[in-house]
Parts: C-alpha cells; sequence; structure tokens
C-alpha cells in the first residue's frame, strides 16, 4: 500500500514556480529520503504532504486520504517536524512532551507510558527538567522528534532533522529513524547531507523544484556512467586544477582530503606515471572508486544546467 502518492503536483508562490508537475509514491513502511540543496522545493513539497499548503495543481493523497479535502483525517496520522527548532524554549522536555500530547489528545491511561518509552530512546530522561532552549543541538532534534512523535504517528515527515547537528548526533539520530521504521512507521525525510542518503530504502533527487531521478540507493550510483578515480596528494587544489586543463576529463571534484576525478575514458595505466612528473610528484595516489550518492548527483545537476 502506499502511504503517500504525489502526481503532477505543482506549487506557486505568485510568479515563482517553488515546486513543477513532480510525482512520487512512498511504500507504507518505507524509509524514503528526499535529496537536494537549499531552494530546490524540498520544504515547500513536504509542508504540502503536511496539508499546511494547498497544491496550485495535482494532488497528493496520504495513507489514501485527500490532501486537500481530508486535511485533519491527515493530521491526526502524521508526525511533522520542521527543520528549525519550533519547541517552546522556555518549557522542559518534560513540559513540551505534555503540551504535545494534550494538543493530540493521547489517552491519559497512555500518556505515562509513551513519555517512558520516548525517554529511553531518545535518552533524554536525565535532562527532562532542563529547559528545552538550554539543550544543545542534537538534544533540541531528539526532543522535537520525541514531540511528533508522541500521539504514535503512522507516518513521519522530516525536514532537514540533522541540519547543523555534530557528526555523533546525527549518527544517533539516524539509529533512532531506523529502529523507528523497523516498527512498521513510515519516513518520509529531506536531507541535504548526501551520506544519508544511503541509509535510506529509496531516494529522490530533487533540483529546481523537480525531481530528476529516484530510486534505492544502489541502483542510483550503478548509473554513473564514467570511470572514476579518487585522487590524493599534497595540495588538493592545485591538483584538480591540473585536471581541469587535460583532455577527456569529465568532472573534477574536492571530497574532503581527496580529488574525485572522472574520465571520459579509462585513463591508461602509463598516463598516471607522466601525470605524476607533471605535477611535480603532488599527485601521489591514484585507485578506482565506486561512484557516491554526492557523485552521481553532481553529475545530474551538471547534466540539467547544460539542458
Amino acid at each position: 500500500m502506499q502511504a503517500i502518492e504525489i502526481k503532477n503536483f505543482k506549487r506557486n508562490y505568485g510568479e515563482v514556480e517553488a515546486v513543477k508537475d513532480v510525482s512520487l509514491q512512498v511504500e507504507k513502511g518505507e524509509l524514503f529520503g528526499l535529496i537536494g540543496p537549499d531552494g530546490a522545493g524540498k520544504t515547500t513539497l513536504m509542508r504540502s504532504i503536511c496539508t499546511l499548503l494547498k497544491p496550485t495543481s495535482g494532488h497528493i493523497r496520504v495513507m489514501n486520504r485527500d490532501s486537500s479535502n481530508d486535511y485533519m483525517e491527515i493530521r491526526k496520522i502524521i508526525g511533522y517536524m520542521p527543520q528549525r527548532f519550533s519547541l517552546y524554549q522556555d518549557l522542559s522536555v518534560t513540559q513540551n512532551l505534555e503540551f504535545f500530547a494534550d494538543l493530540f489528545q493521547v489517552p491519559a491511561d497512555e500518556r505515562e507510558k509513551r513519555l517512558q518509552r520516548l525517554y529511553e530512546f531518545s535518552r533524554l530522561k536525565p535532562f527532562r527538567n532542563r529547559l528545552a532552549g538550554a539543550l544543545s543541538g542534537g538534544m533540541k532534534q531528539k526532543l522535537a522528534l520525541s514531540c511528533s512523535l508522541i500521539h504514535t504517528p503512522e507516518i513521519l515527515v522530516l525536514d532537514e532533522p540533522t541540519f547543523g547537528v555534530d557528526p555523533l548526533s546525527r549518527a544517533e539520530f539516524w539509529d533512532i529513524l531506523k529502529s523507528i521504521r523497523e516498527e512498521g512507521t513510515t519516513i518520509f525525510v529531506s536531507t541535504a547531507y548526501m551520506e544519508e542518503a544511503e541509509l535510506c530504502d529509496r531516494v529522490a533527487f530533487m533540483y529546481k523544484g523537480e525531481i530528476i531521478t529516484s530510486g534505492p540507493p544502489e541502483e542510483i550510483k550503478k548509473s554513473y556512467p564514467y570511470p572514476l578515480y579518487r585522487l590524493e596528494g599534497e595540495n588538493m587544489r592545485q591538483l584538480r586544477s591540473f585536471f581541469d586543463a587535460q583532455k577527456k576529463i569529465h568532472s573534477t571534484q574536492l571530497f574532503g582530503s581527496a580529488v574525485h576525478v572522472s574520465f571520459e575514458e579509462e585513463p591508461e595505466e602509463q598516463i598516471w606515471q607522466k601525470w605524476k612528473e607533471q605535477t611535480d610528484k603532488n599527485l601521489q595516489h591514484w585507485k578506482k572508486e565506486s561512484p557516491s550518492i554526492e557523485d552521481v548527483f553532481m553529475y545530474l545537476i551538471k547534466q540539467e544546467n547544460r539542458s
């Protein structure tokens, strides 16, 4: 069964087309990732799924309910976590949770059990009396997630939930998401962090209001059409500039302490030694690399911009 069905969805703000003719399906129990840079239209699409915005045209159905007509029913079965921390800073962790329990009319005989369970998976119990405004970034995100789960929704919609959070807290947050998914909750999550796409069952790449590809991460990576190498040296920027000037180079991209270079055809072994000498031995190591999600995304953006 499809938890979310989006068909020919468009959303305009005056003359601006924020989302252009998007069609997507998210299966029940799936962890689905929406990947793209700032301004791609991710937040507009997610707010529309949560019935906070109406389509300019097309439709969105959530558990077979229409987002324009059945919005009150949808809001009962969906949990939404916006990108910016939107809880009450001057209330404690417990007070925020109890407020949302009241808002969603959680039965009194269920409330304590749900609170204890949320404390357990979020590890917030030692901080339950601390004001939300005094929490770290990672703890704020865990509290926001807990508040969106207080009414045990069937579907979670999370808009860049790990934005600005340290790497350790990000990893912990995704561990929590995986455990929630294993219990049957459908999760629709957006992110600008490409490595997080690897953790999803399926992903869609959004760029300039359009979906440019979608599918399981492994299948998307297999679609990359060029030989790709990871290069290392003393000066990465000089190394990248050198390869930018070579013939039959498709693209170069800085990746941390390395440069990813894709070639229009497989380079012969002897040419590597020639390049090493030409860079005055700045080129020190080279190794063929399997493309990452980010490599594919950069390739697709380049193709879109050309067209």
